[in-house]
């Protein structure tokens, strides 16, 4: 498709959006209307957004606009899935300039159904904007099925941490592409286009998990809100946490102990939670550490001592794009 999106206009860039788009049986009315319709059958809505911005979240020479839509898609449904709910359905702001091709937003667009599709949920509307920056602000929505939801403040003295998906590869794959390579490509392709394990979130629910979150800003910094909301210690033993053979590789060559990636690099979007001990866990989860009664303030350890790497904080002094 030729041209910019200021010469097919706002609502004929609209059109060309919603032709792409799928739809699944949650939907009772979708894009075309002043709102969509969506079924809750559980009669509660689960719902969280996030805004990602160019240049603060993503690079236009990093990442394809297909990229972009994966990744903005998947970090907004991992946080359904991480409260044990079903995602369902998908609501995109998008803010374009009017020279920007009109493929890139196309192309995005593809990316963002294609991923919704992998966790079962669709895009039903949404608004587009003419601005300066690229910037997507995405509003996903889930379904409880009849489960409570799994908070972070129900985490236990005496529970186990156990965690599912990708550690530490984003983070691997950001340092791989900020010294200008393209590869070990699993890496940069986990940092372009994370894959959470959407499944994991109400089957762990089903489990008897007592709090949830996904990896967003990192294993230690994301279990901190675990502790600080349930008032508690959490020990992680970092001897339990695989790191695989290639990123140690890459942590060599960069000079990068890749346990920081692995406890402090985020937008994995893994799903880590607490269980009681006694629960069976099937093999796509892995204990790897345990909830302790707070010895002074809640807080996350690693092998008893304090973690003093930070992780992900849109407000710190050090934080470059994506």
């Amino acid at each position: 498709m030729k041209g910019t999106v200021g010469e097919l206009g706002e609502f004929g860039l609209i059109r060309e959006l919603t032709s792409r788009l799928t739809t699944t049986s949650a939907v009772r009315l979708g894009p075309g209307d002043d709102a969509a319709v969506v079924a809750a059958p559980d009669r509660r809505v689960v719902a969280s957004t996030d805004v990602l911005l160019e240049g603060r979240h993503f690079r236009r020479d990093w990442s394809t606009a297909y990229d972009v839509g994966r990744k903005a898609a998947a970090q907004n449904l991992a946080d359904i899935a991480a409260m044990g709910a079903v995602p369902t359905a998908l609501l995109l702001g998008l803010v374009v300039p009017a020279d920007l091709p009109v493929t890139w937003p196309t192309e995005m667009m593809d990316g963002i159904r294609d991923e919704c599709q992998v966790a079962g949920a669709a895009v039903v509307g949404g608004d587009v904007v003419r601005g300066d920056a690229i910037t997507l602000a995405i509003t996903a929505l889930g379904d409880l099925r009849n489960h409570e939801p799994v908070t972070r403040s129900g985490a236990r003295p005496g529970d186990v941490v156990a965690v599912t998906g990708w550690l530490g590869w984003s983070a691997a794959g950001h340092a791989v592409l900020s010294r200008g390579f393209r590869s070990p490509r699993a890496f940069v392709e986990a940092h372009r286009r994370p894959e959470p394990p959407y499944h994991a979130g109400p089957a762990a629910a089903g489990l008897g998990a007592t709090a949830m979150t996904d990896v967003s800003d990192g294993l230690v910094a994301d279990l901190g809100h675990i502790a600080d909301a349930s008032q508690v210690r959490i020990d992680l033993r970092s001897g339990d946490i695989d790191i695989p053979t290639q990123m140690s590789d890459i942590g060599q060559a960069v000079g990068v102990d890749p346990i920081q990636w692995v406890l402090s690099g985020g937008e994995d979007h893994a799903i880590v939670a607490t269980f009681p001990s006694d629960v069976k866990l099937p093999a796509r989860w892995k204990v790897i550490g345990e909830v302790l009664n707070p010895s002074a303030l809640p807080q996350v350890t690693v092998d008893g001592a304090p973690w003093v790497h930070a992780g992900w904080d849109h407000f710190g002094d050090d934080q470059g794009a994506e």
